[in-house]
């Protein structure tokens, strides 16, 4: 084994991904493969999950390492089952990746849609978050896991985005609670940190974005976004993978637990 291999390789890994159909989620997904961990995509449509494991089967190889379960993450009953599930295909798992989350609308505050604004909160914090994190720490802590948590962050949780204002709200909340939770848990060797992506063109934004895919036109939103980003361009999912594995890492990361990493193009730096 090299150097490099006993920092970062994740082999000893046993690993769910909440939202695992996502495109996000997805490339994070095909890095930890590669990085030889066992990885198993939990997502509510059985369609998606499907899809993810034929993709990443087929680009990655690992057919016996990745597996794939139907979870509501809003439901505690669900999450329990589910985690005893998993532990049946490669053993008890010791990372989650809450990778569940979106956002649904933009607006005016004053015509903000209460009930897609609570929806919006629901699948960020309480599915995104809370209740994946209390019944894994809860597991974790009953058989004595030193186990890592990884939430998704956004700049939202810095900065307030326009129009959207569940998904501000809910991405503000990530981060107090990754934080919040990071504490709690570090007497039992359970780290929680989080990575904020940047702008990373996905289902659930594309139409925001981008006005034409065929000539690469982007938005008056999107045109705001690049010319805010020192890089000039939106992110790829794949350039979520390397800060994965270093927070995943106990050798790379081992002394790290309640920060968020941005991987924004500079985003948050841009500056006059």
């Amino acid at each position: 084994m090299t150097y490099l291999d006993e920092m970062f390789g994740l082999d000893d890994k046993i690993i769910i991904i909440t939202g695992g159909g996502g495109i996000i989620a997805n490339a994070i997904a095909e890095g930890l493969l590669k990085a030889k961990a066992k990885v198993i995509i939990w997502d509510i449509v059985q369609e998606a999950i499907d899809q993810t494991i034929e993709r990443l089967t087929e680009i990655t190889g690992e057919k016996n390492n990745v597996k794939g379960l139907i979870v509501d993450t809003t439901n505690e009953e669900s999450i329990e089952k589910s985690i005893n599930e998993t532990e049946k295909f490669f053993g008890p798992p010791n990372v989650l990746i809450n990778g569940a989350g979106g956002n649904r609308g933009k607006s005016a505050f004053i015509d903000t849609n209460i009930s897609q604004f609570e929806f919006v909160l629901r699948l960020n914090l309480i599915a995104g978050l809370v209740v994946p994190t209390k019944a894994m720490a809860k597991y974790w802590i009953k058989k004595n896991i030193k186990g890592s948590i990884i939430n998704m962050t956004s700049m939202a949780s810095y900065v307030p985005l326009s129009g959207v204002w569940a998904y501000d709200a809910s991405k503000a909340g990530v981060l107090n609670l990754t934080m919040a939770t990071a504490k709690e848990l570090a007497p039992n060797g359970i780290r929680v940190n989080a990575i904020a992506p940047g702008f990373f063109v996905g289902k659930q934004n594309k139409d925001l974005l981008i006005k034409n895919e065929k000539t690469g036109e982007l938005t008056e939103r999107g045109q705001s976004i690049i010319q805010r980003t020192p890089f000039g361009r939106f992110g790829d999912a794949s350039e979520l993978i390397g800060a994965a594995i270093f927070l995943i890492s106990d050798m790379a990361s081992g002394f790290i637990t309640g920060v968020s990493i941005p991987v924004d193009g500079g985003f948050l730096v841009d500056c006059i």
